[in-house]
């Protein structure tokens, strides 16, 4: 099926000059940078203190509530913050709102010692992956809402550039962790993480400050339709009174999203989309979770791993999700998705010889450009995929949900990675292979649907 027509190189590279791109990029940015706090940081703040790597891991079980933020996802759509949806708007409200709580987390990690507190610093990690979590689903909501409903070339510029916003709060926000932790631990302070967090603090006001240039317009369609989806289900219940009322609230704003999207689809072809987004990234999550810990085992300091992995992978990332979003709008998305599954599977066997070879930088940075060459693509085809199945009327819910079961994949079944390692005495190489095999099933899912999905183009 043909999805898009083709246009020129030229013509496509355009859609990136959009001013709403440049705010879609700052967006991206906001979203990707609280997993620099609860991903490399807090692993390497473990690590250096002392902890294995299955704890490690399995304390990687906070991203979890990634997979569930959909739950929760009816109630930002349509719940108002007080004060705050009034002088900034309702996606940005609950945008600032989430920030200062990662805020405030941050100060009180600066006040912890895990190997004395370790149930009190995990416990405060999830109370930022919630709150992340809780951010992304108005983040995405806006982003999507920068973008007309059926402007489809413009919406995969769009993913591109929020996935180029994702890697850059989250490779930037990792250099400067990386290297902060670095300049004060060589600075002789032992609470050089504790530090380093409350540094991590001051970039989070500045995500607030930039928030103040991003336009949000009041959607009245959408406040419309939900009312009417309310009305239609009071109908339904004979009579109007205050429960009544209650009730069709609540089942229209946590059942209609859901509707909408089967009937849609279709039930068939809406499980087998669900299925896919379950497994499309979960070999990269089993690969991400544990590099930072293989990189440290293998030799390379905290300063390397921000070079490589965090500065050059960030350059690259940004290249090449660039060029992937040229690709998916010359191609179509679903052509993109192919190609990126098997790249993703291919780059991982590069981190297999790295672990076979020993330490090489330059087998470290050439595993680094491709393994961040095969994610760009693969993300920004992911993020347009999702993006372009949900419906305006519940935007932030039926985004969250995909989204949401998306992350599932990656941050259940990849909690064990650590466990993983350890059954295999530390064999690096065979794990890797592993990873490389895990993006199959999820092929097998897109060939079977390819041809009866139903895209806003």
């Amino acid at each position: 099926m043909e999805i898009y027509k083709k246009q020129s190189i030229t013509e496509a590279f355009k859609i990136y000059f959009d001013q709403r791109m440049i705010k879609i990029l700052l967006l991206g940015a906001i979203s990707g940078f609280p997993w620099v706090i609860i991903g490399s940081s807090l692993s390497l703040w473990l690590k250096e203190d002392g902890l294995s790597r299955s704890t490690i891991g399995w304390a990687g079980l906070i991203f979890a509530v990634y997979a569930f933020n959909y739950l929760w996802a009816p109630l930002v759509d349509r719940i108002k913050i007080p004060w705050l949806t009034d002088k900034v708007g309702h996606r940005r409200g609950w945008i600032i709102t989430m920030q200062t709580l990662i805020l405030i987390c941050l100060i009180f990690w600066s006040l912890i010692n895990p190997s004395a507190n370790l149930a009190l610093v995990i416990s405060i990690g999830l109370i930022i992956a919630i709150a992340s979590a809780t951010q992304d689903i108005t983040v995405d909501a806006l982003r999507i809402e920068q973008i007309g409903e059926n402007e489809g070339k413009s919406m995969q510029a769009g993913a591109a550039m929020s996935v180029v916003g994702w890697w850059t709060g989250y490779k930037l926000g990792g250099v400067v962790a990386l290297n902060s932790a670095e300049f004060f631990q060589q600075a002789g302070f032992e609470n050089y993480w504790q530090i380093t967090f409350l540094v991590l603090g001051v970039l989070i006001i500045g995500c607030n400050i930039g928030l103040m240039f991003v336009n949000e317009t009041r959607q009245v369609n959408r406040a419309e339709n939900q009312m009417r989806t309310d009305r239609m289900i009071e109908s339904k219940l004979g009579s109007s009174n205050v429960f009544t009322k209650v009730i069709a609230w609540l089942t229209g704003t946590v059942i209609g999203p859901v509707i909408s999207f089967f009937k849609k689809n279709g039930f068939n072809i809406a499980i087998a989309i669900l299925g896919f987004v379950f497994l499309f990234k979960i070999g990269e999550a089993f690969l991400g979770r544990m590099s930072v810990i293989f990189y440290k085992e293998i030799g390379f300091t905290k300063s390397d791993i921000a070079l490589y992995s965090k500065g050059l992978g960030w350059l690259t990332t940004v290249i090449f999700t660039l060029l992937g979003g040229l690709f998916a709008i010359r191609s179509g998305v679903i052509k993109a998705m192919f190609v990126s599954g098997i790249m993703m599977a291919s780059t991982n066997l590069l981190f297999s010889l790295l672990a076979w070879s020993g330490k090489s930088e330059l087998l470290f940075a050439i595993a680094v450009i491709f393994d961040d060459m095969a994610a760009a693509f693969a993300t920004v085809a992911f993020v347009a995929f999702i993006s372009m199945l949900v419906d305006r009327t519940y935007t932030a819910t039926q985004y969250a949900l995909l989204a949401s079961i998306g992350t599932a994949g990656r941050t259940t079944l990849a909690a064990s990675s650590g466990a993983l390692v350890d059954w295999l005495n530390g064999d690096w190489g065979i794990f890797f292979i592993i990873t490389a095999i895990m993006v199959i099933p999820s092929l097998i899912f897109l060939y079977m649907i390819k041809d009866k999905l139903k895209l806003n183009d």
